[in-house]
């Protein structure tokens, strides 16, 4: 039965592991989206994936298969929009990123954010996306939960939240600020509707967790978000304040149940040393497994970790490099300890921990030292640990106090994702990064990186939502477009168990039993001893030993095996060993020895002929089909022994490590025999028994002379008779006897060797037994040597040593062995040496001041450096350098200076031993060297250039005489010759010269030449940008390097440094710009590579650079393709490294163009001539021909299949076209023809009307056009100037100044204005003091009431007071707006309850009839100063210039301010006056030739003339800064002379008594004339030529009849009235309503400016003032305590903003802007703020035939701007409400940046002045007020009335 059990199990296994295998194979599953994915999560029940990405929800199953998708954009959206949509213009389609995505599990429901409309959410289907659940767009500002800001993260997660009784589900979302966003940093939304709140509704109202309003400053990051124990936690990155950019990492944490947020406390981690990893990028929580505890705990630095507690792994990135990023981790109990100490510090301990300050308060505007005043008992502090409102709020920790923790893994890239999990105790982490790639990090004492994601680079930025699906068997990996569904480990694919333990994978191990690599769980024995051995420990089975170790391969025996680590057999298994083809049954011997058979001498290999064994692998195997083990074993072959050494075969046998032993009567090597005995057999090791040949003698022996040799044989008793021979490998089978000289003494008498290759060799002689011709061990070595060869002169022969015997022979002119010098008389070895022989000198010129060494070459110069007695240069004594003497065959001296006088080339002489004299036939010169020149003529700092430098005589000495030195910079000497070159050196000061540096040669030792000035140094090339950042391995990617400086650089080279280098030179380059091409690699990508470019010396890493690996292609599957066909290539990995302009592709020869590259597809365009896509022999030939399909990256080709064109037949398709078109076509013309005539008369008739309307329509519809486009192409200057920042808006105090001040009496000339009090400078010390507590004295609330009261209730303190006295106040105050604020506030409140009780409440704030109505005015002009310029100034700006612009384009007549185009009938000129355009060429005098073209009418009066060139030539300066009409003249220059232009002379044209003002159709002037505009200089001269100008001109204004286009019609002649008086009046009648279309085309045109500028202040999608809804809520609140209705609010909301402070602006642009506002622009002007005015009532216009024509003109636009209005005021409604602490610190603000400009202590005097006139009152009302008594402000105020009037008081 239990065999049966085990067959089942195994073939189970088998099964499974068959299934698995086939699984390897199987791609792994994937989707990809069209656009970029943002967010990626997962249903816990059910494994369904849900992606957000832009424009799209996808809803996947766990294998990623499409479900559902529903498509969330693009929207019709603007950035300005308020929801609903409908309500929004100017509106585009926009695209929805997806900013949130969370799963409510408890309704099934999907909750989905995007960035349109404001951030708004919807409740999807879970189970079907496709099914909208819940939608509102109407619900306001309350349900803006994310982000229309592309760059703000946001993060939430689901939570529950208590309130009012009852439980609702809610999710709390963490966001970053965004420009239109609200300051609010983290909200709680409700996921259903209950009493007020509606869902997605922020139900948690504080402000104390969020930015600073309007200024935000921290630049949160949100990235990660849980709930764990009873609290939430966000993870986000901020800057501390706005002072210090450097982003810190904070967690911070609330309670489940804090519905105030007061438990909100940051903690700031810190990461790496020194916080080097300061920005959070990603995180994951998660158990640390009992291993990671156990390291954790052990390390000291995290404290006590058990396994079951959670840790936030943590991924940050450094702002110093963002391409470096670590991991880090903190248990969660560490993360609330320090939150407990920090929370603990605050409410008991002063915020001190240790003494030290601890805890900071973040987003507070108040910020003090002392918050944390509290002191609550700490064992009281468990009941506050969520905080409560009496505490402070938020916390967060100091810097000091941070939680620190070491960066446990760290890389070169930036980390976006982690996710941990645990296998089998153990840690892994899952690191996705920037690149596309996912490391997996093995977590234990030290982390390992143990390998990457399986699969290719993904490539694009990991999503930071790394998820495991339900059964963490799989990780879901997404990147940009793509998510991938990737096993965690991939075991399966190690098929031996090293492969497996190489993995190094917690995952996975050996599962010995059944031969696989599995995780644990998978290997059925796993928990057996050594049943699955993990892959981290790197250990396997392994066979340590053998018993016996090894055996003759004659033999067979029994073997035992050693198995340490064997797993446990049990009685079922059977184990198996094999050795080549031989099987035995294996046997347990224990628990770790295994006993098996070795097969049969006959079926063990032969053993090899190098070798003297053969190795056989024993494997073992269980249940015979999985190995456990194998090792080699060793059968040896002792006869094979004697192979090794072939002459000394007894040696190697007994030396060999089988035990052999040695048979010396038949020669033979065999296996170890104890039964053989006897003196023939040598035992092993005994090598010392072995008969053997040694000791020759001599050991030299002479080439070509045969010398006796002699040598010792021992051990050789049993071979007594045998005669041997001696022969040597040199002498080839030549062999000669030995002869015995008795005893072990031998003899032969030689060889006569022949050998020339080396002076000498060592010969080795073998020895045989002559009778046997078997070698006999010999060790006879001699070494033979060659006289002749290295010693080819006589005294290199004398050189030689004695003991060679070496003579140098006269007679064979050679050095020989003595022997062989025949006939040659006396003693050979004291023979006479030849003279010395001088062949070459080196170098043969040198400098006149010597110094240089020459060598000197030749034959038998001396024996010993001794031998050299005297060396001569050109006669001149030159110094012997005995260190570098070489034995006759050179001679090395210093030559000295030479007398310029003596010859200065002659011969070299030398003298050695014996007066033995040499002289050259050579000849050396001394002559100085000439250099003249250097290039280039500079370098960078970094050294590296190649420098030539040029001239004369430049190659005297050698070039290791020579040194070059640029100024005190080395120069390596490269080239030496007739041009010098060398390689400069680095120049190491901090500061590169700025000077021409000199270049300096040195010859030898006392030879300087310079050349001044001709080297600079500059500063190394700059490295800015490089594009592309990456390359395949394959290379041959063109990579921009972009910089400067790159001209003064010879030598660029691209360089990739990793195990291996690999460097190429560029290919193009200028000095901005460096082309190469990417490296070639190996394709061995685990190494890491770093590539610099090498700029001459100068080398720079290229941070970024990435090597990817070569993509991969599948095969092609459409193979028969057209000439117009798309074709498309797929694979993986394509746009990792490479772009479609880059790629290319080829069918056969012909070129494809790659139209598009993505990551898995290429498509491919036919060539754009159809023609060129077949070769010539293809056209000739019709059948059909395989061509390679060829796609090339760079230096990558790839041939990804064959293609072949289709056959085509294209002779029927001429058939067809003409049979059948033809005939149609015939047909059609007929037809034609016939109707045509038929109706030819009835069209006449018609045409003729027609065409008169149309020629009319034509006319109007052409006229407005051009008007249109005329206007808005001249005005683009304007919105150029608009778009440069050259909207002229005036600084703050001008801006106030006008507006409260300007339309007082004294206008310009107000003292606010100018600022000048009348103070004698004696006084001005007390005034000021005065003034000082009289500004004290306004900031009692009790004084100031009653101040305002007392002069309200006067008489005689009319409006235009009320409007100043307020004004007045506004300045004064202005450095506490907090107060005037409240104050403002506290005399509304009592405004509205003066009109609610006794007045018409509609009628409140209507006009400036109380003090604090203009208060209101000036608030409200404060406070959208910043909004005026930021948002809704310039469309008033464009709005002005385009008025200005249309009204100038016609004529304007300057006396009756009536123009051609205006808005304003009134305004509107009568008459049709001809004109024509002119266009001037004005020159400036002094200020250059060039001139300005500039467009006139010819009817323009001078004046107007010069107005229009002062705006044209000045257009780019303010208005208050051009010159003035009337200080400047014009001239025209018609010919040689000039002509002055004036607007009266006495040329000027009369018509009875009235005179017409002068204009250039006057002057006749002409088109392109060139006009002269100068300044008039008051020079005495020209004030007397002025002067009589003036009295000209005032004589001709003396009569007021003057006039300049049209008289008026009450004034005509009398003769002409006389005339045609009924005629002209009906005249003048008619013009009037003719002209009236104009209104209707000038409004037309300026339209769009009309709209823009209202939609710019009634949009409030836009960024509304914080002042507008602060107030508006104001209003809102008091209609609800006084039961307004709708239609009174809104008349308050009226004139409280648009009345009071828009149309003012409208109507007044000169107010914020540098303008000048003309009678006629400001009539138009009038229109339109008319128009807005009637916009903002309520009321109903019903209009009639005698309606006013301005009202007519924008009736059909109004109700439009009404419905604006209307939108506007509920959008504001729906706002977040601004809080008092937001509105006072944004006032606050305002008073801190401008108080100090404005005349302060001037509206302090002028308010003093209403307080004397009407003190008596004021004091009066101040003693009856019991308040003002008990602050004594009666008497503060005659001390101040006693100090400003100098009145001496006892006061």
């Amino acid at each position: 039965m239990a065999s049966w059990v085990s067959l089942l199990l195994f073939l189970l296994c088998q099964s499974k592991l068959q299934a698995q295998e086939e699984n390897r194979n199987i791609p792994f599953p994937e989707f990809s989206s069209e656009t970029l994915i943002n967010n990626v999560v997962q249903d816990p029940q059910t494994g369904r994936i849900y992606l957000g990405a832009v424009n799209t929800i996808f809803q996947l199953g766990p294998n990623l298969n499409l479900q559902a998708r529903a498509d969330t954009g693009p929207k019709e959206d603007a950035r300005t929009c308020t929801p609903p949509a409908s309500a929004c213009q100017n509106t585009k389609p926009m695209k929805n990123l997806n900013k949130l995505l969370l799963i409510h599990q408890s309704n099934g429901t999907l909750i989905v954010c995007g960035s349109r409309y404001r951030g708004i959410c919807s409740l999807l289907n879970l189970s079907n996306v496709e099914q909208q659940l819940y939608y509102s767009d109407s619900n306001g500002e309350r349900t803006y939960v994310a982000s229309i800001e592309d760059n703000v993260n946001v993060v939430g997660v689901m939570s529950t939240c208590k309130k009012d009784g009852h439980t609702f589900d809610v999710f709390l979302v963490g966001k970053g600020y965004g420009e239109l966003d609200s300051t609010k940093l983290i909200s709680t939304r409700i996921l259903q509707d209950h009493k007020e709140w509606v869902v997605f509704e922020n139900i948690i109202e504080t402000s104390t967790v969020q930015t600073t309003p309007f200024a935000p400053r921290y630049k949160h990051v949100f990235r990660y978000a849980f709930r764990e124990d009873g609290f939430v936690y966000f993870l986000f990155s901020r800057t501390l304040d706005g002072t210090d950019i450097k982003n810190l990492t904070f967690v911070s944490r609330l309670c489940y149940n804090d519905t105030n947020y007061y438990s909100h406390t940051e903690l700031q981690l810190n990461c790496g040393p020194d916080n080097q990893y300061n920005k959070v990028q990603a995180a994951f929580v998660a158990s640390p497994g009992k291993e990671l505890a156990r390291a954790m705990t052990e390390s000291g630095i995290y404290g006590n970790v058990v396994s079951w507690s959670k840790v936030l792994f943590m991924v940050a990135s450094s702002d110093e490099d963002e391409n470096k990023s670590g991991l880090c981790m903190y248990p969660l109990n560490s993360i609330n300890e320090r939150l407990v100490d920090i929370i603990t510090a605050c409410y008991s301990d002063s915020g001190k921990i240790s003494g030290f300050p601890a805890v900071d308060i973040p987003y507070s505007t108040t910020k003090t030292e002392n918050f944390c005043t509290s002191t609550i008992a700490k064992d009281m502090l468990e009941n506050y640990k969520c905080g409560a409102e009496f505490l402070p709020s938020p916390l967060a920790s100091k810097p000091r106090f941070a939680l620190k923790a070491d960066a446990v893994w760290s890389t070169s890239s930036l980390l976006t994702s982690v996710a941990v999990a645990v296998e089998n105790d153990h840690t892994i982490a899952f690191l996705g990064n920037n690149q596309g790639e996912v490391f997996k990090v093995h977590l234990n004492t030290k982390a390992d990186e143990y390998g990457k994601a399986p699969g290719d680079t993904y490539g694009g930025k990991v999503n930071k939502n790394l998820l495991f699906d339900l059964a963490n068997n799989n990780l879901y990996i997404t990147t940009e477009k793509k998510i991938i569904k990737v096993p965690v480990q991939t075991c399966l694919q190690k098929t031996d168990c090293q492969s497996c333990v190489a993995l190094r994978d917690p995952y996975c191990g050996w599962c010995v039993l059944e031969g696989r690599c599995t995780r644990r769980s998978e290997c059925r024995r796993a928990e057996e001893k050594n049943g699955w051995l993990w892959s981290p420990k790197q250990q396997c089975v392994k066979i340590v030993s053998f018993y016996p170790p090894s055996l003759s391969c004659k033999k067979t025996a029994k073997l035992q095996i050693n198995i340490p680590s064997l797993p446990l057999i049990g009685s079922s298994d059977r184990l198996l060993c094999e050795m080549d083809s031989f099987h035995s049954e294996g046997t347990i011997l224990d628990s770790s020895q295994v006993s098996c058979d070795l097969p049969p001498p006959s079926s063990i290999r032969q053993t090899p002929e190098d070798q003297d064994f053969v190795a056989v692998s024993v494997r073992i195997f269980a249940n015979e089909t999985v190995e456990l083990a194998k090792r080699e074993f060793n059968f040896y072959n002792c006869a094979a022994t004697v192979r090794k050494s072939e002459n000394t075969p007894c040696m190697s046998c007994v030396s060999s490590p089988w035990g052999c032993q040695w048979n010396t009567l038949d020669h033979t090597c065999s296996d170890k025999d104890d039964s053989i005995v006897g003196s023939t057999i040598i035992r092993h090791r005994k090598g010392s028994e072995c008969p053997q040949f040694e000791n020759p003698d001599p050991v030299l022996i002479p080439v070509g002379h045969k010398t006796r040799i002699g040598f010792e044989g021992i051990n050789l008793n049993n071979y007594k008779g045998h005669v041997f021979t001696i022969g040597t490998e040199l002498m080839k089978n030549v062999e000669e006897e030995v002869k015995s000289d008795g005893g072990p003494f031998y003899t032969f008498s030689g060889f006569s060797f022949s050998y020339d290759k080396s002076p000498e060799t060592n010969v080795l002689f073998y020895v045989k037994d002559k009778e046997t011709g078997k070698k006999m061990d010999s060790t006879l070595n001699v070494t033979l040597y060659n006289c002749s060869v290295g010693r080819e002169d006589c005294s290199l022969c004398k050189y030689a040593d004695l003991k060679y015997r070496c003579v140098w022979c006269r007679t064979q002119n050679a050095c020989v062995y003595e022997k062989l010098c025949a006939q040659q008389q006396g003693d050979p070895h004291n023979i006479e040496c030849p003279n010395p022989e001088i062949t070459d000198i080196i170098p043969r010129f040198g400098p006149m001041q010597g110094g240089i060494s020459i060598t000197i070459c030749g034959s038998n110069l001396g024996i010993h450096k001794e031998d050299i007695k005297s060396i001569t240069v050109v006669g001149e004594p030159c110094r012997h350098q005995e260190e570098k003497y070489s034995v006759s065959t050179s001679v090395v001296c210093e030559i000295g200076p030479v007398d310029p006088k003596n010859a200065l080339w002659g011969q070299v002489e030398v003298k050695v031993n014996g007066e033995k004299t040499g002289t050259s036939s050579l000849r050396f010169t001394y002559r100085d060297p000439i250099p003249d020149g250097v290039r280039p003529s500079e370098g960078p700092k970094a050294g590296g250039t190649l420098i030539t430098i040029s001239g004369t005589f430049l190659d005297t000495g050698s070039k290791e005489d020579i040194q070059v030195k640029i100024g005190d910079v080395n120069c390596a000497v490269e080239d030496f010759g007739e041009e010098i070159t060398c390689r400069t050196g680095e120049y190491r000061a901090d500061k590169v010269p700025s000077g021409l540096l000199t270049v300096t040669i040195h010859y030898g030792k006392f030879t300087t030449k310079p050349i001044t000035s001709v080297f600079q140094f500059m500063e190394n090339p700059t490295v800015l940008d490089h594009q592309p950042r990456e390359s395949f391995v394959c290379g041959g990617r063109n990579i921009v390097i972009t910089g400067s400086g790159f001209d003064r650089i010879q030598t660029a080279i691209m360089k990739v440094e990793g195990d291996d280098a690999f460097a190429l030179k560029y290919h193009e380059k200028n000095d901005t710009i460096i082309q190469f091409k990417s490296p070639t690699i190996n394709s061995s990508l685990g190494q890491h590579y770093k590539t610099f470019i090498l700029l001459d010396n100068w080398k720079k890493e290229l941070q970024p650079f990435v090597y990817h690996s070569d993509p991969s292609f599948n095969i092609l599957t459409k193979k028969v393709i057209t000439e117009t066909s798309i074709i498309i290539v797929t694979g993986r990995g394509f746009s990792r490294a490479m772009t479609a302009k880059e790629a290319q592709a080829f069918v056969g020869d012909v070129q494809y163009a790659v139209n598009t590259l993505q990551d898995d597809k290429l498509f491919l365009d036919p060539p754009s001539n159809p023609s060129s896509a077949r070769s010539r022999r293809q056209l000739q030939d019709t059948r059909p021909e395989l061509l390679d399909l060829k796609i090339k990256f760079g230096k990558g080709e790839w041939v990804v299949g064959s293609v072949q064109y289709e056959k085509k037949n294209d002779l029927s398709l001429y058939i067809i076209i003409p049979a059948v078109i033809v005939p149609m076509l015939l047909i059609i013309i007929i037809s034609v023809y016939c109707y045509r005539r038929k109706s030819q008369q009835a069209e006449r008739e018609y045409e003729k009307v027609k065409h008169q309307l149309d020629n009319l329509e034509e006319s109007v519809r052409e006229r407005c056009k051009k008007e249109f486009t005329d206007l808005m192409i001249e005005m683009e200057d304007h919105t150029n100037d608009v778009s440069e920042g050259r909207i002229p808006f005036l600084d703050y105090k001008t801006y106030t100044d006008r507006v409260f001040f300007l339309p007082s009496k004294d206008g310009a000339n107000d003292v606010m204005i100018t600022g000048k009090l009348d103070i004698p400078e004696a006084r001005k010390a007390t005034v000021m003091q005065a003034l000082n507590q009289f500004s004290n004295l306004l900031n009692s609330k009790t004084f100031l009431r009653n101040f305002i009261r007392t002069l309200e209730h006067s008489n005689d303190f009319n409006a235009r007071a009320k409007v100043y006295f307020a004004s007045l106040l506004t300045v004064a105050l202005h450095g506490k707006l907090e107060y005037y604020t409240d104050i403002m506030r506290t005399l509304l409140l009592e405004l509205m309850e003066e009109y609610v009780h006794s007045k018409n409440p509609k009628l409140m704030l209507r006009r400036s009839e109380t003090v604090v109505e203009r208060m209101l005015c000036n608030w409200m002009s404060i406070c959208l100063y910043q909004f005026l310029k930021d948002s809704a100034g310039e469309p008033l700006y464009k709005l002005f210039r385009a008025i200005k612009h249309q009204i100038e384009k016609g004529p304007v007549d300057v006396r009756v301010k009536k123009a051609k185009y205006t808005l304003n009938d009134t305004g509107l000129l009568g008459d049709d006056v001809e004109y024509s355009v002119l266009t001037l060429q004005v020159l400036v005098q002094g200020e250059g030739p060039d001139v300005t073209p500039v467009k006139v009418l010819n009817c323009d009066t001078i004046s107007q003339v010069k107005e229009k060139i002062i705006e044209q030539v000045y257009r780019n300066v303010p208005y208050s800064q051009r010159p003035k009409v009337d200080s400047v003249t014009l001239e025209w220059r018609p010919g040689s002379t000039g002509q002055i232009l004036s607007d009266l002379d006495l040329t000027s044209q009369k018509e009875g008594r009235w005179r017409r003002i002068n204009t250039l159709a006057h002057y006749n002037v002409r088109d392109n004339a060139i006009l002269v505009l100068s300044r008039v200089v008051h020079t005495q001269q020209n004030y007397d030529q002025n002067q009589e100008n003036h009295e000209e001109r005032n004589a001709l204004l003396e009569d007021d009849k003057v006039f300049h286009l049209v008289r008026p019609a009450d004034e005509l002649d009398e003769i002409k009235s006389k005339r045609g008086s009924i005629k002209d009046k009906s005249m003048t009648k008619a013009i009037t309503e003719i002209y009236l279309t104009r209104l209707l085309s000038v409004k037309g045109t300026l339209q769009q400016f009309v709209d823009d500028f209202f939609r710019s202040v009634l949009c409030s999608g836009a960024v509304v003032p914080p002042a507008v809804k602060y107030f508006f809520d104001f209003l809102d609140e008091q209609a609800l305590k006084h039961c307004a209705d709708e239609e009174t609010i809104h008349i308050w909301k009226t004139n409280s903003l648009p009345l009071r402070f828009w149309v003012n602006i409208l109507k007044n642009p000169h107010f914020i802007f540098d303008v000048h506002v003309s009678e006629v622009v400001d009539a138009s002007l009038s229109v339109i703020a008319q128009t807005f005015m009637d916009a903002c009532t309520k009321s109903e216009h019903k209009l009639s035939r005698d309606s006013p024509s301005n009202k007519l003109l924008y009736a059909k636009e109004i109700s439009t701007y009404k419905k604006m209005v209307d939108d506007y005021y509920k959008g504001i409604r729906q706002m977040v409400p601004v809080s008092d602490q937001d509105m006072n610190t944004h006032l606050a603000e305002v008073s801190r940046s401008h108080t100090d400009k404005l005349n302060t202590q001037v509206a302090l005097h002028q308010l003093y002045q209403y307080a004397r006139k009407y003190y008596d009152g004021i004091i009066a009302s101040l003693d009856e007020d019991p308040a003002a008594q008990s602050k004594q402000l009666t008497l503060r105020l005659q001390q101040i009335a006693a100090a400003l009037e100098n009145k001496v008081t006892d006061l």
